[in-house]
């Protein structure tokens, strides 16, 4: 028999999920790139519904803005007061109208859900020509779940609901998912007779089960084969059991593929990354959002990447990169942020304790160590010397700087925006530059330096440095003075050029 597209699926997500103690409604908590609903809405696309519904209720606004956001082909109504998950699906069918075919229902807060077990499910419903369907598990810890009632011939009798078993029935170790597929016509016409003669005063879609039975109607059962596939997220545990879970699935994914992650257990990828064979992630690596990492590309150890893109052959080391692009055979880090708007050209390096922010950075280019870069656009071949900063930002608004081919610019430079360095040129070791500097010159912006000889002798006698001082003075056998040198800042200031500002104090 040919499986069909369902008629719907209609996914519970109404609930509030108290247990989470959280602002936020349960099925909006996140993990690995997807809401525990995203991640339902994942696994029952697949199976091509002409509708799916979500039933919405507690924060149904946040729910619903999630939706337009994440799933705009997914339709949503209002459960406005929670009378249990039989009255959901009676409001979901309403929202729908008439249906012939199969109905598939599944909870907002089972993020594990595969899809080849809904279109399992799928098939054996259709082919056995059931009423109903339920997904079941055998699990070590029933508390809390619907039981398994089966017939003595091994049939599905009932489903009894934890807070309504007796003590034989909190025995059984098989559950019930929450998870089934319906033939529509029987669905809706045994919702009619459900009553709210429980614990709760709800009417529980369990017992539709109970009135096809009694109508002697084909009710089936699918066990799954891992329980942890139909695990509800009810609380932060649940909710850090359900990542480790998926983040052994992506990771085992990876590896398969082809791509080494060297240590999985502290790796964590979401499910829009993409990555190609020979790439190798090291430990304590997040990978996040549209991020892709290239063949030959190592990424970590110590790394966040966020919506970024790295090139063949690329090292990235304890790097926080987000929204950057980093090229081919490139090299960053350690301890190095790419912020958003950053595109590292091939072979390109930023170095240690380098932000950047905006920066094109050429091919070829290095920030090595100890540098901020805003705003820039940097050539082919260059260097920025240790700690220099483009100051591009003068409180109001933000300033371009342009820094050309094989340019050296000197250690502890300041930039300051808008300001252009020609092709070929170099700035001094610690010059503030405000000027454009033309392809090929020096450009030097800093004082003299005056020398005030004897000073901590005279002005911090008796401390470490005076007697320090004294002691190479005497080593030396020189005056600690010199009272025929000028004045301190004046002709020694203006005799002091020696060549300093030549290409060799760049300090690059």
């Amino acid at each position: 028999m040919t499986q069909s597209r369902p008629a719907a699926v209609i996914v519970l997500a109404a609930g509030e999920g108290t247990r989470m103690k959280s602002r936020t409604a349960k099925v909006l908590h996140t993990f690995l790139g997807r809401s525990l609903l995203g991640h339902v809405l994942a696994a029952v696309e697949p199976l091509g519904a002409a509708s799916t519904v979500v039933v919405v209720g507690h924060q149904r606004d946040a729910v619903r803005e999630h939706l337009t956001a994440t799933a705009p082909q997914a339709r949503s109504v209002v459960q406005a007061q929670q009378n249990g998950t039989g009255h959901a699906v009676r409001i979901a069918l309403d929202e729908v109208g008439p249906l012939s075919g199969t109905v598939v229902v599944v909870c907002g807060d089972t993020p594990l859900l595969r899809p080849a077990t809904l279109l399992e499910l799928v098939a054996q419903h259709e082919e056995s020509g059931s009423s109903a369907t339920v997904v079941t598990a055998r699990v070590e810890d029933p508390t809390g779940y619907g039981r398994i009632v089966r017939s003595p011939d091994g049939g599905l009798a009932s489903i009894v609901e934890h807070r309504d078993a007796d003590g034989v029935t909190l025995g059984i170790d098989e559950v019930n998912s929450g998870i089934y597929a319906f033939d529509a016509n029987d669905l809706s016409s045994s919702l009619g007779e459900v009553a709210t003669d429980n614990s709760q005063g709800e009417e529980y879609l369990t017992d539709v089960i109970g009135v096809l039975v009694r109508q002697a109607r084909r009710v089936g059962a699918m066990v799954v084969g891992d329980d942890r596939e139909v695990m509800g997220v009810n609380d932060r545990v649940q909710l850090a059991e359900a990542r480790a879970v998926m983040r052994d699935r992506i990771n085992h994914r990876w590896m398969a593929s082809g791509v080494s992650i060297i240590d999985p257990t502290s790796t964590l990828i979401e499910v829009g990354v993409q990555l190609e064979p020979d790439a190798v992630i090291h430990p304590w690596t997040i990978l996040e959002g549209r991020t892709t990492v290239a063949a030959g590309a190592e990424v970590g150890p110590g790394s966040q990447i966020i919506d970024s893109t790295v090139g063949p052959d690329a090292v990235v080391r304890f790097t926080s990169s987000d929204r950057a692009v980093i090229g081919p055979g490139a090299a960053v880090g350690p301890y190095t942020y790419l912020r958003p708007g950053t595109e590292l050209g091939r072979g390109s390096r930023a170095g240690a304790f380098v932000e950047t922010k905006n920066a094109r950075v050429g091919d070829g280019s290095k920030i090595p160590h100890l540098s901020y870069v805003g705003d820039a656009e940097i050539g082919e071949g260059s260097n920025i010397g240790a700690a220099t900063v483009v100051v591009n930002y003068d409180g109001v608004d933000k300033h371009q700087t342009v820094i050309g081919d094989h340019v050296r610019i000197g250690s502890d430079t300041m930039l300051v925006a808008p300001v252009t360095v020609g092709d070929g040129a170099y700035t001094a070791a610690g010059s503030v530059i405000t000027d454009d500097v033309p392809a090929g010159a020096m450009g030097v912006g800093r004082a003299r330096q005056r020398t005030i000889l004897g000073w901590v002798l005279r002005k911090r006698g008796g401390t470490a440095s005076a007697d320090a001082a004294e002691k190479a003075h005497r080593a030396a056998k020189t005056e600690p003075t010199d009272d025929s040198a000028p004045a301190a800042g004046e002709n020694a200031a203006a005799e002091s050029h020696d060549g300093r500002d030549t290409p060799e104090g760049t300090g690059s």
